[in-house]
C-alpha cells in the first residue's frame, strides 16, 4: 500500500512538472512571437518630433505612391535635362546628374542635341533654357508616360517658347544617391518640340 502510494505520488509530481515544463514552453514561444510582431509594426511608425510634441509618421510602401513617385521622377528628369544656364560646366553636371534617370536613350539624345551644336550655342548667345511642366499623363499598368511641357529659350535677342512632349517607361530600380526614387526612364523619345511663337 505504502508502495502503491508513494508510485501515484511520483507520478504527480512527476505529471506536474512536465505540464508545468510544457507550459512554461508555451508561454515564452508565445511572448517571443507577440514580441517580434510589436517590434515588426513598431519599425512601420516613425516618430516626428514638433517641439516637444511626437506626431506618428507612418512609412508608406512604393506601390502605394507609386505614380507620385513616377510623375516625380519624370519632372526631376527633365528638369535636370532641359534647364540650361549658359555654362560649360554647369550643363555637364546637369546631364550628368539626368543620366542616372535613364537608360541610353537619353544619352542618345544628348550626344544628338551636341552634334547639332545646341549646347554650344546656348553658351555662345548666353541663353538661358528652362522648362515649365505643363502635364504628366502616367499608365500605371503599362508604366508608360507622357511629358506634356513648354520649353522656353532666353537669348540676348529674342526668346523662344517650344511645346515639347516626350514618351518614355518606367522600370523600378534599386534606390541610389543619385537616384532617390529608385525609378529607371527606358525608350525615351521625343515626340514633339515645336515653336509656339
Amino acid at each position: 500500500m505504502l508502495i502503491q502510494n508513494l508510485e501515484n505520488k511520483t507520478r504527480l509530481a512527476l505529471t506536474t512538472v512536465v505540464i508545468t515544463v510544457v507550459g512554461c514552453v508555451l508561454f515564452c514561444c508565445f511572448t517571443l512571437w507577440s514580441c517580434l510582431a510589436m517590434v515588426s509594426s513598431e519599425r512601420d511608425q516613425v516618430y516626428v518630433l514638433d517641439g516637444d510634441i511626437p506626431f506618428i509618421a507612418e512609412r508608406a510602401k512604393m506601390e502605394e505612391n507609386f505614380t507620385l513617385e513616377a510623375k516625380a521622377h519624370i519632372t526631376s528628369f527633365h528638369q535636370l535635362f532641359f534647364t540650361l544656364p549658359p555654362d560649360d560646366e554647369y550643363i555637364k553636371w546637369t546631364l550628368g546628374k539626368a543620366m542616372y534617370l535613364a537608360d541610353e536613350s537619353a544619352l542618345k539624345q544628348k550626344v544628338t542635341l551636341e552634334e547639332n551644336g545646341f549646347y554650344n550655342e546656348l553658351i555662345s548667345s548666353t541663353g538661358v533654357a528652362s522648362i515649365i511642366t505643363d502635364s504628366i499623363k502616367f499608365d500605371e499598368s503599362a508604366r508608360q508616360f507622357y511629358y506634356y511641357g513648354t520649353q522656353i529659350i532666353k537669348r540676348r535677342t529674342r526668346s523662344q517658347r517650344r511645346s515639347l512632349v516626350t514618351t518614355g517607361y518606367i522600370e523600378i530600380i534599386e534606390r541610389t544617391a543619385n537616384n532617390p526614387h529608385g525609378l529607371l526612364i527606358k525608350n525615351w523619345r521625343t515626340l514633339e518640340n515645336n515653336d509656339l511663337n
